[in-house]
């Protein structure tokens, strides 16, 4: 029987893969590269797109994964939680220019740019903000810079990139690590499988 698991491809991959090794999950590395689908031993990897992850686990084509706090936020899935993992620790932020920091107090409509819609519009209605929310896929920070919006809502996890185009951070949601998933159905059809990872995984 063979378990399949979905791994984030980006920021999280190298953490994830150490993880995997150092817990004796796997036992040689492996590189993201072109190949998307690897097999080792009973384990079969599919390196994917951070917010894919849980659509392939959530629709059973991975029994487990791993994926950001952020994307499970972002998408809620219908998946098992195991478990924070204690890697890829970032956090989820409101950031604009310096300048537009007591705008953001008082103004009582924003426009802010982000990677998470769903995420950012639950954020400002439970503030009671008017925020019009501009979906963008990529380099999130080019939006006020431009006159695209107000501020953005972004995954930071140094703060140099904002640094760099001159953005402050400005409020924080919250915390994002990586986190264990898996496949409802999966989870009967191979619990003793996903035990057994859920253990080494977990263990101290």
């Amino acid at each position: 029987m063979k378990l399949t698991c979905a791994l984030p491809k980006g920021r999280l991959f190298e953490e994830s893969v150490n993880l995997l090794i150092g817990k004796g999950i796997l036992r040689e590395r492996i590189e993201e590269g072109r190949k998307l689908v690897i097999e080792k031993g009973n384990l079969r990897m599919i390196l994917a797109k951070p917010f894919d992850v849980p659509v392939y686990v959530e629709e059973g084509v991975a029994d487990i994964g791993i994926v950001g706090r952020d994307v499970l936020l972002e998408k809620k899935p219908r998946v098992y939680e195991f478990g924070d993992l204690g890697i890829g620790k970032c956090t989820i932020v409101v950031a604009g220019k310096e300048a537009d920091r007591e705008k953001y107090k008082t103004s009582p409509y924003i426009r802010v740019a982000t990677k998470y819609p769903n995420l950012t519009k639950s954020f400002f209605e439970k503030k009671n903000v008017k925020a019009s929310i501009i979906h963008l896929n990529g380099s999130v920070e080019l939006a006020p810079i431009l006159g695209l919006s107000d501020y953005i809502v972004d995954l930071v996890q140094t703060g140099r990139t904002l640094r760099e185009n001159n953005l402050a951070i400005i409020e924080e949601i919250g915390e994002s690590t990586g986190v264990l998933i898996g496949n409802r159905v999966s989870f009967i059809a191979k619990r003793e499988f996903i035990v057994d990872i859920i253990h080494k995984l977990f263990s101290i």
